[in-house]
């Protein structure tokens, strides 16, 4: 590993143990907003040189987050920005852009949605109106013309007046497995891994970098959760056949602070080994579902959203082995 990379690694695990030092202790809900006075929950900090995040908050998304619960991200290549996410709302992208335009002059070219959920396509409205061509996975785009009605809908019940001028627009290209996109001094590979924790999950790989801005692949800091429409077991086969292959040396994940594989390998693929190794026990004793949701996961209790997803993803794994 060449010097800069390491030295690189070693600022962002400094970066994590600094924030769990500032923060042990506190619940989802104490950990007070990172950037008052704006609506991003936290401002965009450089991962490694031109890569930058602006890292959601841990639990659900609220009025007072904004709606930022995700990772906002964007890349300089010296010919144009590529943002990663639009943002829960209009107002959420804005707010990124404002903060792109006090780190470069470069303008933002391409908007990629890592998925079909609101809070990575919701702001897509403010981006059209800037001009900027927005991309995503075919399934992704499915998903969110199917379900944006229902989608905005939340999201204005939660945001209030914060909603104001966003509104539903699909992304204007996408793809099935690969897109490549070469710009300035990158080369940004958008890859279809294969099914995930959402239609339409996509990773953006900086092969020179050997960094992956993750989306829902992965998961750090706080317990993901388990849609009716996520099969973990072909998420565990994906993350085994596809995103480890990539052998990164920086992970920006779909939520939580950067960090490396070990981590989001922690926290995403050992919690599902482990949840469906309690059910296949459960089941295997002749369990029901009403009890499964009770099982041990005590583990990874210490994980942000814990108390709010636990039992439901028991539940909905136990659903989806009981047929296997």
């Amino acid at each position: 590993m060449r010097h800069y990379d390491r030295f690189y690694s070693f600022l962002l695990v400094m970066f994590y143990i600094s924030f769990l030092s500032v923060n042990a202790g506190y619940s989802d809900e104490d950990i007070k907003d990172q950037y008052p006075q704006n609506p991003l929950y936290s401002k965009p900090v450089e991962v490694i040189p031109n890569v930058w995040t602006a890292i959601g908050a841990s639990g659900p998304p609220t009025y007072e987050n904004t709606g930022h619960n995700n990772n906002l991200s964007f890349i300089v290549t010296g010919e144009g920005v590529v943002v990663i996410n639009s943002g829960a709302s209009a107002s959420l992208a804005q707010a990124l852009h404002e903060e792109i335009k006090q780190i470069t002059r470069q303008p933002v070219v391409l908007v990629i949605n890592e998925n079909g959920q609101g809070h990575a396509m919701l702001g897509n409205s403010y981006w059209q109106d800037q001009g900027v061509p927005i991309i995503a996975h075919e399934d992704a785009v499915h998903e969110f013309n199917e379900n944006g009605a229902q989608i905005l809908e939340r999201m204005q019940n939660y945001n209030q007046e914060k909603a104001e001028g966003t509104r539903l627009v699909s992304p204007t290209n996408t793809f099935s497995e690969k897109h490549i996109i070469s710009l300035g001094n990158k080369v940004i590979e958008v890859l279809y891994l294969g099914p995930a924790h959402s239609p339409g999950d996509v990773s953006v790989w900086l092969p020179s970098n050997r960094l992956v801005i993750a989306g829902d692949m992965a998961f750090h800091e706080r317990l993901l959760p388990i849609f009716p429409e996520t099969n973990t077991a072909e998420w565990l086969e994906t993350w085994e056949n596809e995103f480890e292959k990539l052998q990164a040396v920086y992970v920006i994940p779909g939520h939580g602070h950067p960090t490396n594989m070990a981590q989001v390998r922690r926290y995403t693929r050992d919690y599902l080994v482990f949840l469906r190794g309690k059910i296949s026990d459960f089941l295997d004793e002749g369990g029901e579902l009403q009890d499964a949701y009770y099982v041990d996961q005590s583990p990874f209790s210490h994980l942000n959203t814990f108390d709010e997803l636990a039992t439901r993803n028991a539940g909905r794994v136990y659903e989806e082995m009981e047929f296997e």
